[in-house]
């Protein structure tokens, strides 16, 4: 009856009306979003298909695109007014102010926001490090500086050059770890602020952007470092810190984390510090080993993933990856370098004896 040419529009007094005269029972922070959905057309209309995706809080791109139009505010201001909340849901509002930069994107996931899928991926990438950890520990009665046990390094999951044909390796290296700092470092810092990001932006986006880093890691080690091994999640675990912390400089102004500028300073100095370590172990290892040490480039390598791809992938949210031109470039980048990377795992280490 309001709308008798099935326009899927009608007008935003005509819908409070309707509202009011009904008494529907309508989440009052998701009925405001709905009118300032309405105040970004021209018309002034409220969308049927809007308002049924608002309801059901499905994923849409449009009150993101309205964002961007910068036509739209909402009546409150801020999340840090709700009160009464539980403890779940005062962790996703923690959740929203850690992770995006604008009060709108901050809003709408808070109230969109549902338990299922949990983000399970983080948790159990770490939890299986852990338990591959403790498995080696027990067996070869060494839990620091595990590298120097020959038995050790013979491990089907280790990376190492000599057995490159073996593909797996390329990504079970990241379930082992150097010793107790280097898996409780990753582990901290995976838990911290991964789980956050996958809260946020879902376990595909986010268990893409660390396998991608880690892969990234193998490879680069197989190209420049080429008589070393490599063990650890440092390649998928500096990609997501490269990615939060280049996500959080480019939108400083909006982000409403507390201290985050000492925050981002210790985070550096300890990413740094983890590097140095690296570094350290390769080149002047405090113990006679029998071969190389594990390489470091796997830090730098999922840095450079994180910053490029990983940031592309955090400013998206709400928005589709595929239609965006640089996602695009980005990809056929990473393609050509894996590309790039497997012929010479082919052929170079046979020209180069």
């Amino acid at each position: 009856q309001l709308d008798p040419e099935n326009t899927g529009f009608i007008g935003v007094e005509t819908f409070a009306s309707l509202v009011h005269s009904h008494e529907l029972p309508l989440d009052p922070a998701k009925l405001d979003m709905l009118v300032a959905l309405a105040q970004g057309n021209d018309e002034g209309q409220v969308c049927y298909q809007e308002l049924v995706d608002l309801i059901s809080s499905k994923r849409s791109s449009s009150f993101k695109r309205a964002i961007a139009n910068g036509q739209r505010a909402l009546p409150r201001d801020v999340l840090l007014d709700e009160t009464g909340l539980g403890i779940y849901k005062r962790f996703v509002r923690y959740v929203a102010y850690e992770i995006l930069p604008c009060e709108m994107d901050r809003r709408w996931y808070f109230y969109q926001h549902r338990t299922c899928p949990p983000p399970v991926f983080m948790a159990a990438v770490t939890l299986t490090q852990i338990i591959v950890f403790l498995c080696y520990g027990a067996r070869l009665n060494k839990w620091v500086l595990q590298t120097y046990h020959p038995e050790y390094m013979k491990s089907p999951l280790v990376y190492h050059p000599g057995h490159r044909a073996r593909a797996w390796r390329f990504l079970t290296y990241m379930f082992m770890h150097v010793g107790l700092e280097q898996l409780g470092f990753n582990a901290l810092l995976q838990l911290m602020i991964g789980v956050p990001l996958e809260m946020v932006h879902g376990i595909l986006r986010i268990s893409f952007l660390y396998l991608a880093g880690v892969l990234a890691g193998s490879l680069t080690v197989s190209i420049t470092d080429m008589r070393a091994p490599l063990v650890g999640g440092s390649g998928g675990v500096y990609a997501l810190c490269s990615a939060h912390l280049a996500n959080v400089v480019m939108n400083w102004a909006g982000m409403r984390c507390p201290y985050k500028l000492l925050r981002m300073v210790l985070a550096l100095v300890c990413m740094s510090s983890e590097v140095g370590r690296a570094v350290w172990l390769r080149f002047s290892p405090p113990l006679p080993a029998s071969g190389p040490q594990p390489s470091f480039m796997a830090h730098l390598a999922g840095a450079i993933v994180g910053i490029s791809m990983g940031l592309t992938i955090l400013r998206s949210y709400e928005e589709s990856l595929q239609d965006q031109c640089g996602w695009w470039v980005l990809l056929l980048s990473y393609g050509t370098f894996l590309l790039f990377a497997v012929f010479w795992n082919i052929f170079a280490y046979d020209l180069l004896g």
